[in-house]
């Protein structure tokens, strides 16, 4: 109790002497504002981004392993002319891979065909993206339909001129009423719409389903050769549950080699991408871009706090004398060491929430902006407002202990 009064009083005075210096307070506030709104921001945005992009990571799929010409992650040394004369996956490598796998649950053979038009009637789409799968597809991805059905197994091994589209073509095409069971025509050919897409919005990579034309992969022999390089064939493998992308990668590696007929000192011609390459070099790229955010957020607050404590001396220095009458009157030293370090950890707590707040409205502005989530992690909020603590306490420990230590005769007698 006796604590909890003295830090009731302690609290009024600080507060008082903070009421009474409206200007010097706003100054002392500026840096600490500057420097909270720094570190929540960068981590805010770096956090943001890796959120976004960690959802583009995934809808590859944390199981699945895609046998592809070109690995997904290069460097300085990347070696483009031996990948170059890799052979694409071919559907001879899909039979085999579907025939010898078992650490796989589904296999899928797909290509893509950009930047197409499609039609009908007086109605026309530009820029969709033609996919032709094979049967697992809807197992190898994850997707939800606003209408309709998948492919049967029957229509994709006889080829049937049936089409999944987007939500995006569908809102284009039949801006008045349903898109089941209307043909289009696709690359020349009329196909009949079994079913359309939900609705998903591009990713931070641009990746979407909205404009996609899904095809089963035999009724598209007929109309393009599904092995061209040019529309980058790959074969994408799920693994069974309880087994990880390590051990799926394992066993297609020696799948793949068999398959090729690589001698053991052959190097692979062919890559095994997963999501977790990708994943692992997020954890990098943004590993060092939380450390910058921390350098240049602790430079501001490192100037905030300088400006604290000058502050503070300033404020020890126009109430000695206030303070000797107080330590004629009995009060100890911790009491006016408390009643000072108390208003320096409030104005740092202060321009921290002042910062925290500007941040808040930043991602209000953004996601009205653009229509991106931004992430205010808990945990940031936590650093911002633990730091603004802890700036407020380490530059009023000085000024509190020297005006603890002053002398009651002498500070009555200054002026």
């Amino acid at each position: 109790m006796i604590f909890l009064k003295l830090f009731r009083e302690s609290f009024l005075f600080a507060y008082d002497a903070l009421r009474q210096n409206k200007l010097r307070t706003l100054l002392s506030l500026l840096g600490v504002t500057i420097g909270i709104f720094t570190i929540i921001a960068v981590f805010s945005a770096v956090d943001t981004l890796r959120n976004n992009l960690q959802k583009s990571v995934n809808k590859l799929g944390n199981n699945s392993v895609y046998i592809q010409k070109w690995p997904w992650i290069g460097g300085e040394d990347f070696p483009w002319w031996k990948y170059l004369q890799r052979p694409v996956p071919r559907l001879r490598d899909f039979d085999e891979v579907q025939r010898r796998s078992q650490t796989a649950i589904a296999i899928s053979y797909e290509i893509g065909i950009d930047d197409r038009t499609i039609k009908y009637q007086s109605h026309t789409v530009e820029g969709a993206q033609i996919s032709a799968v094979s049967q697992d597809h809807n197992k190898t991805w994850n997707f939800d339909f606003q209408d309709g059905r998948y492919f049967t197994e029957i229509e994709s091994r006889t080829g049937a001129p049936v089409t999944i589209i987007g939500y995006d073509i569908a809102g284009n095409l039949f801006p008045d009423g349903s898109a089941i069971g209307k043909q289009i025509k696709v690359m020349g050919r009329y196909v009949t719409i079994i079913g359309v897409f939900a609705k998903e919005g591009k990713d931070i990579l641009g990746n979407s389903d909205d404009k996609v034309v899904l095809l089963p992969l035999n009724f598209s022999k007929n109309i393009v050769d599904i092995q061209n390089e040019k529309y980058q064939p790959t074969i994408i493998v799920k693994g069974k549950n309880g087994l990880t992308d390590d051990d799926v990668e394992s066993e297609l590696r020696g799948i793949m080699r068999s398959i090729r007929r690589l001698r053991p000192n052959q190097e692979d011609n062919f890559a095994l991408n997963k999501a977790s390459i990708v994943s692992k070099q997020l954890d990098k790229v943004f590993g060092v871009l939380h450390i910058a955010g921390m350098i240049i957020g602790g430079f501001s607050i490192l100037v905030g706090g300088f400006g604290i404590a000058n502050i503070m001396f300033v404020s020890v220095k126009e109430r000695t004398n206030i303070i000797g009458i107080q330590k004629s009157l009995g009060a100890k030293n911790y009491f006016i060491l408390l009643q000072f370090l108390i208003e320096s950890i409030i104005l740092c707590l202060m321009g921290g929430l002042i910062g925290l707040g500007m941040v808040y409205l930043g991602t209000l502005a953004v996601k009205a902006a653009i229509d991106i989530q931004v992430v205010l992690d808990i945990n940031n909020i936590i650093i911002g407002i633990g730091t603004s603590v802890t700036i407020g306490l380490i530059s009023g420990i000085i000024p509190a202990y020297s005006a603890s230590r002053l002398d009651p005769v002498e500070a009555i007698r200054s002026n």
